[in-house]
């Protein structure tokens, strides 16, 4: 069975295979070293594309399965030559990946039953938060979608400096309070503008803390309890961004941040500066919480949903 049919436009899959450049190179540099000398996959190979794999940040369990699943198809074949080993590792991982729900989507979406469409975005500072919140703006604003920005990190003047650039580069409006202001405030007063305003989206930013998870809970709860006496189910998504470049690092802050609050979506960043992307596989594998978003470049259209076929597809091209 075939995972892979055209599902981006021509430029959108040059932008990921440019974004993941980087990453594939460094890995097929391991991989011609790990099958050098031999013409067919064998106990070497395969224990030293295990070694690869974990040294392309894919993670350790995620590593684990594909090894098992490329030591049955050995199996089953009986013959398989190193030749082949690239288009069976991209088999493979597109197998691993399909058994999750997520990661199939096309295009920038939200759901049709939900008016205003609240998005609160956490994760530490750095790791390309207020960048993704704009670039995200941008792309629902193109659907033709009303956006309303909230900046509620108020615990760094420069956190809510760069969001009002964003804010006036997307052209789109910015709730926001002086620096030391109470966060949970400035959402009640973003959501309550943004009902006013008949707005589809609302995108709150909020404190990139994580040295002490306890305060970091409270207030992340407290901003949510105080948005749902605007919106009642509010928010609809609590989208964690994490720093692609940090490779395994990025795998430990979403467990962190998984711990102290109720996380439903992710989204990589820098992956177009890094040679860690395979990070995206072991990520998508291990955490119940679906990628939705990846950054493969500095352009404002470089987000990108996360297409899991796609990007496998680009990470062993």
């Amino acid at each position: 069975m075939s995972f892979f049919k055209k599902i981006f436009s021509k430029e959108k899959k040059e932008t990921l295979d440019k974004g993941l450049e980087k990453s594939k190179e460094s890995f097929f540099s391991k991989l011609s070293k790990a099958v050098a000398g031999k013409s067919k996959v064998d106990d070497d190979v395969l224990d030293n594309l295990e070694e690869v794999l974990v040294s392309s940040d894919v993670g350790v369990d995620t590593t684990l399965k594909i090894i098992d699943r490329i030591e049955e198809r050995v199996a089953r074949d009986k013959y398989l030559g190193t030749e082949e080993l690239n288009q069976i590792l991209r088999d493979e991982i597109a197998g691993l990946l399909s058994e999750t729900n997520v990661g199939n989507e096309t295009e920038f979406t939200i759901p049709e039953n939900k008016k205003p469409y609240v998005l609160m975005v956490v994760g530490v500072n750095g790791v390309g938060k207020t960048t993704t919140i704009g670039k995200l703006a941008s792309q629902f604003k193109k659907r033709g979608l009303k956006v309303v920005l909230g900046a509620a990190d108020t615990f760094r003047a420069a956190a809510i400096d760069q969001l009002q650039v964003w804010a006036d580069r997307v052209d789109v409006p910015i709730i926001r309070q002086e620096m030391g202001s109470d966060p949970a405030s400035v959402a009640f007063d973003t959501l309550q503008s943004g009902v006013n305003q008949d707005a589809d989206v609302i995108i709150i930013d909020t404190a990139g803390r994580l040295h002490n998870k306890v305060n970091l809970m409270n207030e992340l709860s407290k901003i949510k309890r105080v948005m749902q006496k605007v919106v009642g189910d509010a928010p609809h998504d609590v989208l964690l961004v994490l720093d692609g470049s940090t490779g395994q690092n990025a795998f430990e802050q979403a467990k962190q941040f998984t711990k102290a609050t109720e996380v439903t979506s992710l989204a990589v960043t820098k992956l177009d500066g890094t040679a860690k992307g395979g990070v995206v596989i072991g990520i998508s594998d291990q955490f119940q919480i679906p990628v939705k978003y990846i950054g493969v470049g500095e352009g404002i259209d470089d987000l990108q949903v996360f297409n899991k076929y796609e990007f496998v597809d680009s990470f062993f091209k």
